[in-house]
């Protein structure tokens, strides 16, 4: 469950009656094939996610069972489709167990395709329902509406890799099926061609036809969502993906009818809100044309954030710098204190235990941002078998354990976080103890910049305090003139913070017959 923002900060969506919910809906652990224990991924989601279906291998009709080079892949998919029929009716008394209020639970599975893409099944209930499984979504969307009508949905992921090798194909793309396409996860980003966050799985690289971009240039309507399909029992894993949803409440009903509607965000890890809407209309939704609108944003980042970009039919035509056009939503001294745990000797893993607290100021709401372990392919190697990490906040003060690898390589992070929503007076001090290490920070010196240290001599495990942002630094809220809207347009918003973490709204079409 994560930590609401306060009305204060939220005016837009207080006004609409929404709030931000995070999630992963398109994850992996034993279930089928992949690392961790099932019941390892379910803890671990609670710890940082509002909702969680995690994800079963499930079915590959056009899987290339006679090419002897990747024969490999096809025993490990053989095996995991097993394991999954075997264990899914039993399944569900973990989910019923996990599910609960401030965290919701839906089961989900997925089809693999060379011709149409993968898929990720979801359904709303937790009741029992058997896996229904197709050659194409024409036959899924049959046999699910026959079936369960109004209660299964399903969606593309990974859509960038080429049509036919498992990406997206656009002409057997149904929106009746598929509220939405799953456009950022481990795997890369596929918004266009080009990307800070490039395909490098062994499946290949992004083809152009294959972006949301493409799908967008073609008429298609569909919002986009972010997920890790990650397959180390680590759902949400920061960094890898995640998920928004605009709905009334974290409850299974107010979030089904928010995904059906397309009021969803694509993340890569922080828990951004990025609020959109045209008069009454947020992202995902259609609107009639107009003579004059007028295009509202309401942005809260995990950090400061550095260009908020609206892209109308496919162009860049604004960009928003709160550096040099501050609009902060609040001014009430709120900050976030982002603390990053890990580093050390190549190969090496440290146990972090520790805890926050802070002199002249209060300690809000607690983000973990946890990670886990880089692994795919059952092939890659074997779940590391770390204990599971925690997080708390109670009189004021965050205590929290977590495991933190040293980073692979100079390119790869793969440390792990505490982010803290803090309220500062002038002369705050911020305390902590990691692994028993004192630190004293006044919050002036974490407003000139960040703070770093070792827990020993250099090549030691180290910790990384981030500057703390002013409201205008992390903070936007805005009304953006639009003009003529006319019948056939797209207008969506990114927003990318100082350090690389973004988020993006789903569109807003324009289109006639709507009222």
């Amino acid at each position: 469950m994560t930590a609401q923002l306060p009305l204060h900060m939220t005016p837009l969506a207080t006004r609409l009656g929404l709030r931000p919910c995070y999630g992963d809906i398109h994850n992996h652990c034993d279930l089928s094939y992949g690392h961790g224990r099932f019941a390892d991924a379910l803890a671990r989601a609670a710890l940082q996610l509002d909702f969680l279906s995690i994800t079963g291998h499930a079915h590959w009709p056009d899987m290339p069972v006679d090419v002897p080079e990747v024969a490999h892949i096809v025993d490990f998919h053989v095996k995991g489709f097993a394991r999954l029929r075997d264990g899914w009716s039993a399944h569900y008394d973990a989910l019923a167990a996990a599910d609960g209020p401030g965290f919701t639970v839906f089961p989900g599975y997925e089809i693999h395709s060379c011709e149409h893409g993968d898929y990720t099944i979801v359904y709303r209930d937790i009741d029992g329902a058997p896996l229904h499984l197709a050659d194409s979504p024409a036959e899924l969307k049959a046999v699910l509406q026959a079936t369960m009508p109004g209660r299964a949905l399903a969606f593309p992921h990974h859509i960038g890799y080429r049509q036919g090798a498992r990406g997206i194909n656009w002409d057997t793309f149904d929106p009746g099926l598929s509220p939405f396409v799953e456009m950022n996860s481990m795997h890369g980003t596929a918004e266009t061609s080009e990307s800070a966050r490039g395909y490098l799985h062994s499946m290949g690289p992004v083809d152009g036809r294959s972006t949301m971009a493409h799908g967008l240039a073609e008429g298609h309507v569909f919002g986009i969502v972010g997920n890790t399909d990650h397959h180390s029992a680590f759902p949400g894993s920061y960094g890898h993906g995640r998920m928004c949803v605009y709905a009334a409440s974290a409850a299974r009903g107010p979030l089904w009818d928010a995904m059906m509607a397309r009021r969803t965000n694509a993340l890569t890890g922080a828990n951004i809100h990025l609020l959109t809407a045209i008069g009454d209309r947020i992202q995902g939704a259609i609107v009639p044309p107009a003579d004059d609108a007028a295009l509202d944003i309401e942005a809260i980042a995990g950090g400061a954030i550095d260009s908020i970009d609206v892209i109308r039919n496919g162009r860049l035509v604004s960009r928003i710098s709160p550096a040099l056009t501050p609009a902060p939503i609040s001014d009430a001294g709120d900050t976030i204190l982002f603390l990053e745990m890990g580093w050390g000797a190549r190969g090496s893993a440290h146990d972090w235990t520790g805890e926050i607290s802070v002199e002249g100021g209060e300690v809000t709401a607690l983000e973990p941002r946890f990670r886990g372990t880089e692994v795919v392919s059952p092939l890659e190697g074997a779940d590391t078998g770390f204990a599971l990490p925690s997080a708390t906040l109670s009189d004021c003060t965050a205590r929290f354990r977590v495991m933190a690898q040293a980073n692979p390589n100079n390119s790869t992070t793969a440390t792990q976080g505490i982010a803290l929503r803090l309220t500062l007076g002038d002369d705050a001090v911020i305390r902590a103890t990691l692994c028993g290490q004192d630190i004293t920070l006044p919050a002036a010196r974490l407003r000139a910049g960040s703070v770093s240290g070792n827990l020993g001599p250099i090549d030691s495990p180290a910790w990384l305090f981030h500057p703390l942002p002013d409201p205008a630094d992390w903070q936007w809220q805005g009304r953006l003139p639009l003009g003529a809207l006319t019948a056939g347009e797209t207008i969506y918003v990114r927003l990318r913070q100082a350090d690389g973490q973004m988020a993006w709204a789903s569109p807003i079409y324009c289109r006639d017959g709507v009222q």
